[in-house]
């Protein structure tokens, strides 16, 4: 069964260019990392006026990319090189909001 999840993160003012940079240049093994945890479908939306992050991911196991129990250590590099441009927890995840599903058509 798939889950869909929905979340949103902040990025810092004026690290716009510098967020789309680190993610087109994402590291594979984190990609295959993401994968192996069931994440797929995984997108990043940006609103210019709020510099809201809004992130939609299908799951096909329990959780999802921002769980924060149990973090592997490419995880943590990540969270640690983006901390300087997110805003970010004490152990440098981004603070990340769920967003209930109130509609979904397939």
């Amino acid at each position: 069964m798939i889950k869909r999840f929905a979340f949103k993160m902040f990025l810092k003012p004026g690290f716009e260019e510098e967020y789309e940079k680190r993610h087109a240049a994402i590291w594979p093994e984190l990609k295959q990392m993401i994968k192996e945890q069931g994440v797929q479908n995984y997108s990043i939306y940006w609103d210019k006026d709020t510099n809201i992050l809004f992130a939609y991911q299908e799951c096909t196991k329990e959780g999802n990319s921002q769980d924060t129990e149990n973090v592997d250590p490419i995880t943590q590099r990540w969270w640690d090189m983006m901390a300087d441009i997110m805003e970010v927890n004490p152990d440098n995840s981004p603070v990340t909001i769920p967003l209930p599903e109130l509609f979904h058509l397939d």
